[in-house]
């Protein structure tokens, strides 16, 4: 069992999550509509399953519960795709916040490895 609170991962998705937020309601109503709900589960969704995985008994049962957060990341990143395509005025910060997820991807990638290897 992990203390989530301490994994680098889960620290960098919850500041993500939180910019994003924060992000999405300085959008018009309009676009905060269509995307706001969406991103906002995909966004939840990465640091709320680290943290249930990091209370599981096994290895394997934490390795599944970062699958599921890299499956939301991705998610998340496939919405920031189109959001960026959509809103053209603001690709700039849409563009950081690809950089985060993809940062986060990889952080998860090799904490499972890492997992895996130690076992």
């Amino acid at each position: 069992m992990h203390n989530f609170k301490n994994l680098t991962v889960w620290q960098k998705s919850i500041q993500l999550a939180i910019k994003l937020y924060k992000f999405l309601n300085t959008l018009p109503t309009k676009d905060q509509y269509i995307f706001s709900s969406q991103l906002s589960r995909c966004a939840n969704s990465i640091p709320s399953n680290i943290a249930e995985g990091s209370g599981k008994e096994s290895v394997k049962d934490f390795c599944r519960y970062l699958n599921i957060a890299r499956g939301s990341s991705f998610e998340l990143e496939t919405q920031l795709i189109i959001m960026k395509e959509t809103l053209q005025n603001q690709k700039e910060d849409i563009e950081m916040f690809l950089k985060e997820v993809n940062e986060i991807q990889k952080i998860i990638h090799g904490s499972k490895k890492s997992l895996v290897k130690n076992s």
